[in-house]
């Protein structure tokens, strides 16, 4: 019971263009099959839902095939080419209902669809009969699961490189914000809403509230860059502060956007706080001591840590800093505006940082 990219061969779907008209496309319309009504979504993941309906029984036993017609809704931003008399239909042999519609091809994560369904019969000569459409019902893909997700990290694992000291993490922002922060937020920094920069189907995007920070390194210095694209001002704290053995880490994303070099998204969320059970029933969670992209451990006493060297990371804190714990100074380099991710537009070509599911 499932349309899905694995059956084409098996002759359960395919995948064609036909116009409104039946007569464009050498169907022929008959009253007698039942209309699909009552249409029901359920189950559904990024890239798969079931559905299921109601019929008529007069001619029930004449249905042969379904004919689903899904297209993407229709927004200001949406294909201005596409024609929009021509819907994309899956065949489908008629089998017990509910049925799984799945492939990656044509369903993408956290994207509305429209969906319409006829009762069709095959005729000898290979032309169907079919009912009068449905009506038409709207959805919305889910989120990647944590499944996709592990899926994302184990690609990210592969291009992480050696592993590099760090002792802070930073932030940098313009003067303005710094100021704000001391007179409206009683000098703490806090967590706001995460943009929709990544991927797609992120389960962070417009839902985590966090802080972002950075800790990547130079190779030459074992410091901080200079350069920025966020602001000129930067509030450096001692990475032990924020990053310890009473915090969880987990793995958010991992994208590029059209360049050489990728980001990986990393999550510190205080034990048992409301950030720690968010990530907890979303996101994978990384051993503090041992992962590939940033870790924390013992030595001698003293807490030491490096990260990544090949992935420009991305830290997330999911708690408010108050600017007391660090030091804000103007750093020295320029504003490299191109390196910013603010809602950046993840490439969906790239064969690094893509996996096998609707993009």
């Amino acid at each position: 019971q499932e349309i899905s990219n694995r059956s084409v061969t098996e002759g359960i779907m395919l995948v064609f263009h036909a116009g409104n008209k039946s007569q464009d496309s050498g169907i022929a319309e008959m009253e007698e099959l039942p209309v699909p009504h009552n249409i029901k979504i359920s189950n559904i993941t990024c890239d798969s839902f079931k559905i299921c309906w109601d019929m008529d029984a007069k001619s029930k036993d004449r249905i042969t095939h379904y004919f689903i017609d899904l297209n993407k809704k229709e927004n200001k931003n949406s294909n201005k080419f596409k024609h929009k008399d021509v819907p994309t239909k899956l065949v489908a042999k008629a089998v017990p209902l509910p049925m799984t519609v799945r492939g990656h091809w044509f369903l993408s994560p956290r994207t509305e669809y429209t969906v319409a369904v006829q009762t069709a019969s095959k005729q000898v000569d290979g032309d169907y009969v079919v009912s009068e459409w449905s009506e038409i019902i709207e959805f919305c893909t889910a989120d990647y699961s944590k499944v996709h997700l592990t899926q994302l990290l184990e690609k990210a694992e592969v291009i992480a490189g050696r592993m590099l000291k760090l002792s802070v993490f930073y932030r940098n922002q313009h003067k303005e914000y710094f100021d704000y922060i001391r007179e409206h937020h009683g000098n703490a920094m806090q967590p706001s809403v995460k943009d929709n920069s990544g991927s797609h189907g992120s389960p962070i995007s417009g839902k985590l509230e966090g802080i972002f920070f950075s800790c990547n390194t130079e190779f030459n210095t074992g410091k901080p860059p200079q350069d920025s694209p966020y602001g000129r001002y930067r509030f450096e704290i001692a990475a032990e502060k924020l990053f310890n053995p009473n915090t969880n880490l987990y793995f958010g994303d991992f994208y590029c956007m059209y360049t050489a070099y990728h980001y990986v998204i990393l999550v510190i969320a205080p034990v048992g706080s409301p950030g720690d059970e968010f990530c907890k029933q979303r996101l994978p969670q990384l051993n503090i001591k041992d992962n590939k992209f940033l870790t924390c451990d013992e030595e001698d006493g003293v807490m030491v840590y490096h990260h990544a060297q090949d992935v420009i990371l991305e830290v997330i804190y999911t708690d408010p800093v108050d600017l007391s714990l660090g030091t804000v100074a103007e750093i020295t380099g320029h504003q490299l505006m191109s390196l910013s991710t603010a809602n950046a537009k993840k490439d969906p070509s790239c064969k690094t940082c893509n996996i096998s599911v609707g993009r």
